[in-house]
């Protein structure tokens, strides 16, 4: 599942006796806007008991990364529902965007702590330098002199001229 990264700004609904009610801005993941929304709501009546019948959404943007093609360090404080009760944690991720940090998250979550993506909260979000960082997960990678080589690779070709039979087989090193 795709997820994005959307800022909800959402309010009170305005009465006579209050027509400029304070403004509630929040930064949630979701997979599109609807459910961007229904988490805003749920998490605004948690915090600071507003329900959606007694409020109004005034604007639901789509944040994007300003630059996606830095290797960043992210800390993602959450806090999630197991079995047992209710933990806090601080997990480091090492991804290109916050939203393929927080994808890694929820499936770390699913795989080693069996915490559904609806009872993990994320608490906060940070970039952090690489001095910082604790896990060896991300660690291992600070190495400057890592290199990932990709020797053999196959050349695309449009459609319009693509062959599904060739007498030859394709060059695949590029050297």
């Amino acid at each position: 599942m795709k997820v994005k990264h959307f800022q909800v700004i959402g309010r009170k609904a305005p009465t006579e006796s209050d027509p400029t009610p304070q403004l509630y801005r929040m930064q949630v993941f979701a997979p599109n806007r609807v459910t961007a929304k229904s988490r805003f709501w749920y998490f605004l009546h948690q915090y600071k008991k507003m329900k959606k019948t007694t409020g109004e959404i005034l604007s639901v943007n789509q944040i994007h990364e300003k630059n996606s093609r830095l290797v960043k360090n992210f800390a993602i404080t959450l806090r999630y529902n197991s079995r047992s009760g209710t933990h806090n944690m601080t997990k480091e991720y090492r991804d290109v965007t916050l939203v393929g940090a927080v994808t890694q998250m929820y499936e770390e979550m699913a795989g080693l702590h069996r915490a559904r993506k609806e009872s993990i909260q994320i608490i906060s979000t940070a970039v952090i330098p690489a001095s910082e960082c604790k896990r060896s997960s991300v660690t291992q990678f600070h190495d400057s002199k890592l290199r990932f080589p990709l020797p053999h690779r196959r050349p695309r070709v449009a459609k319009d001229f693509a062959k599904t039979f060739m007498p030859y087989r394709p060059t695949t090193f590029a050297g």
